[in-house]
């Protein structure tokens, strides 16, 4: 529905907090090495700074490259002492030019930051810097033998927090559950429903395999986007795709209420387009407000209720991606979020009976999560890159970490497919993945003629091709699948 800038889709990836603030605190690895980012090779604007740290990370293509050694093949921390320079930065961390995540720091004090699991083979490896908020002082990386792999991580409970759940979103979840760990589903984001997919040619590229997963967007059943009669087909097109034997996700691109909008109507999901104070309004004190929020919960519940009356589970995403400010609902920190997000899920589980939504929580941040008795799924949204097909298993432990228990952890939308060897080999074993649609896929807004500026088409055969991922032709009859005894 709506086609990002590849600008703005890149920083979804970086919204995870420093991963040291989540890290098990009881390991402790054995050092490998310690090196000294002064002692590396310098791009762009980077330099040694007269206490010994590197700075300069200000334009694209600055970077600094240190030589790590590797005496055995195996999995490794890679330990980051670095600093802000004011306020909050990310920036890129690349091992042998794969990306693997980021590095985050707030304080200009040195702190440590570190990406987890990253399998090195025995020799030498470059590790790399790069600049992407930039602003920060890199002193040294010091690699430590990881931990050993939590497979406890995959026992997950198939009990929705939702207890008048419809039993075909007990079966859904069931199935989900059991799969866990073993494989990983595929999705895809379509605007256009089903037709949508085929009209993309990604069939075509990758042997005729569809997804198990159809991502829509309700943006547009928004009182704003009513208002403008913008036609819209989504509840028709969850319902045909599970009549097809598919799976639905949905998320909501919320345009805020047309008396708060300033900018384009189109664009008000972002807070640059709107003048709205949440907080007020979350807090009794704007009434009016709260009742032209509610007049759109309203049209998105009429709905749902469609939906469920068709008998169809959604795997249901509203508020998403809030820790990143880019969208109204997350623009105010995460107290506001968090009251909305309750608020949302108490109206419609406990007013309108909506009992068909299985709740996929993706605040990327553990600071903004909602809480245990909100979230059946904590996902993540990742966009690392052209041709990135890492695991990215930092950003897998680190989202489940978010949950003080666990839950399954999905990768709820992507813009580079992950390759699935590389995820069982990490153990990155994502519930499910949903690329996202747009240029991701489509070369230059053309629907017939498939894009290979993220994914090359050798890899999406690859990922369609792979026993390790679930297609919809490999998907169970979900309206009779067995309720697990643990669902009830």
């Amino acid at each position: 529905m709506y086609r990002r800038a590849a600008a703005v889709l890149m920083s979804l990836c970086l919204a995870l907090p420093p991963v040291s603030a989540v890290s098990a605190a009881s390991w402790e690895g054995e050092t490998v090495g310690v090196y000294e980012a002064e002692n590396g090779t310098f791009h762009g604007n980077v330099h040694v700074e007269k206490k010994g740290s590197v700075a300069g990370f200000q334009q694209d293509g600055d970077q600094c490259d240190v030589t790590v050694s590797i005496a055995e093949a195996g999995f490794y921390d890679l330990e980051f002492m670095i600093k802000s320079q004011g306020g909050y930065k990310e920036n890129y961390v690349s091992v042998d030019g794969q990306r693997m995540g980021t590095i985050s720091a707030n304080s200009t004090k040195f702190q440590r930051d570190t990406i987890r699991r990253v399998y090195l083979e025995e020799g030498e490896h470059t590790v790399s810097v790069s600049k992407y908020w930039g602003y920060i002082n890199w002193d040294k990386v010091t690699v430590f033998t990881s931990e050993p792999f939590d497979e406890s991580i995959f026992q997950v409970s198939a009990k929705l927090v939702n207890e008048n759940a419809t039993d075909n979103a007990k079966r859904l979840m069931s199935y989900l559950c059991d799969q866990y760990g073993k494989t990983i589903l595929s999705g895809q984001y379509c605007d256009s429903g089903l037709n949508g997919w085929e009209n993309l040619k990604i069939s075509e590229n990758n042997g005729g395999k569809f997804p198990a997963i159809l991502g829509l967007d309700m943006g547009y059943y928004s009182q704003t986007g009513v208002d403008h009669d913008i036609p819209i087909k989504t509840t028709e097109q969850a319902i045909t795709c599970w009549e097809k034997g598919g799976i639905v996700t949905i998320c909501w691109h919320w345009l805020a209420p047309e008396k708060y909008i300033t900018g384009t109507w189109y664009s008000a999901f972002r807070p640059e387009e709107v003048k709205m104070n949440l907080t007020a309004i979350m807090n009794g004190k704007d009434e009016e407000g709260l009742a032209l929020l509610r007049k759109d919960i309203d049209n998105i519940a009429q709905q749902l209720l469609i939906m469920q009356e068709a008998g169809v589970p959604i795997l249901w995403r509203p508020l998403h991606e809030a820790s990143g400010g880019w969208f109204w609902w997350g623009a105010e920190g995460p107290e506001t979020y968090i009251k909305l997000y309750q608020y949302l899920y108490h109206t419609l589980t406990e007013e309108y009976g909506l009992n068909n939504l299985i709740w996929v929580w993706n605040g990327q941040s553990p600071d903004w999560y909602p809480g245990d008795d909100y979230v059946d799924i904590v996902g993540v949204d990742i966009y690392a890159g052209e041709h990135v097909y890492t695991s990215q298993i930092d950003a897998f432990l680190t989202t489940h970490a978010s949950a003080p228990t666990n839950k399954m952890v999905v990768l709820s939308e992507n813009g580079t497919m992950i390759d699935p060897e590389l995820s069982q080999r990490d153990r990155a074993m994502w519930g499910y993945f949903c690329t996202w649609s747009g240029e991701f896929v489509m070369q230059d807004g053309i629907r017939k003629k498939y894009s290979e500026q993220y994914t090359e088409i050798e890899m999406l055969k690859k990922v369609y091709g792979s026993d390790i991922v679930i297609t919809r032709d490999e998907l169970p009859d979900l309206k009779t699948y067995p309720i697990r005894e643990d669902a009830q």
